[in-house]
Order: structure tokens, then C-alpha cells, then sequence
């Protein structure tokens, strides 16, 4: 496994150590319900933003309280294991907050990457990076690949 996962109490000794080492960091979160090209995409993305990717996975309960009924399809620690196995992926870290303005401030990347279902103005964080001093780069391709569509396509075809 190229990635490492850590527990959410090492974040900020995490990230104090990678600034100790020159090394530029970059922070991406997401549910990762359902690995898809979306997903690698934004990863691959956010990691050629710096010389670390550190991935937060929303919780389960973030994922119910974010996604609704029925859903995380899949329990962090498999979503976890699925997203460390990205060749893009240097660490990754569950996290039990809504959004990740927690995790931001003490891990203090440089960069914080969201998905192109956002823009700039439109990322929660934003605020949280802009007091760090960090950026904010919106990684991958074209929002056309959802776990939601997914879901919905596998709903449709079972059906038949």
C-alpha cells in the first residue's frame, strides 16, 4: 500500500513535521462512497499541487448526516483502504466533522483541493485557508461522475 493511514490526533504532529521538511502540502476530503474515475481524477489532480497528499474521508456519521438514509454504502475503514491504495495518495485520515475546517487548521497545508463541483467562492473552508495563508485549487475533471448516479444506475438496472 503506497499510503499510510493515520489516526485524526497525528494530523497536526503530521503536518508540523512535513513543514519541518520543506515538503508542500496538499489536503483533498471527499466520502469516496463508491471509487470511481472521479475520484482518481481529483486525487491525481491535487497531488501534482504539491509534494504531499493528505486525504481526509468523511465518518460514517459524516457521510449519514452529508448523504442522507441509507447511505455511507461502504464503512470508512474499507473507504479508507480503497482510497490509500491510489498511487496518488500519501496519507490518509478519517474525520468525524461536516466540513473540514478542523482538519485545516491543524494539519495547515499549503494548498486545500476540492472537487469541480465547487468553485473558489464556494468552498466552505475557504475562510479557514485564507486565515493559513494557504490556496485553494479546484482539482479534476467536469463533475460527470457521481456515487449518486451510480447508485441510481445500479437501482435502474436491478429493477429490470
Amino acid at each position: 500500500m503506497s499510503a499510510q493511514i493515520i489516526a485524526r490526533e497525528e494530523v497536526k504532529a503530521l503536518g508540523e513535521r512535513l513543514r519541518r521538511e520543506g515538503r508542500r502540502i496538499v489536503f483533498a476530503n471527499g466520502c469516496f462512497e463508491l471509487l470511481h474515475v472521479g475520484h482518481v481524477r481529483y486525487l491525481a489532480d491535487a497531488r501534482e499541487q504539491g509534494d504531499v497528499l493528505v486525504v481526509g474521508v468523511n465518518s460514517d456519521r459524516a457521510v449519514a448526516a452529508l448523504k442522507g438514509p441509507g447511505r455511507p454504502v461502504l464503512p470508512a475503514e474499507a473507504r479508507t483502504e480503497l482510497v490509500a491504495a491510489l498511487a496518488a495518495v500519501d496519507y490518509v485520515v478519517v474525520f468525524d466533522d461536516l466540513t473540514a475546517e478542523g482538519i485545516l487548521r491543524d494539519l495547515r497545508p499549503h494548498v486545500h483541493s476540492k472537487g469541480t463541483d465547487y468553485t473558489v467562492e464556494t468552498v466552505p473552508e475557504r475562510e479557514v485557508m485564507k486565515s493559513l495563508g494557504g490556496t485553494i485549487h479546484i482539482a479534476g475533471d467536469a463533475k460527470r461522475h457521481s456515487t449518486r448516479d451510480l447508485l441510481s444506475e445500479m437501482a435502474r438496472r436491478a429493477r429490470r
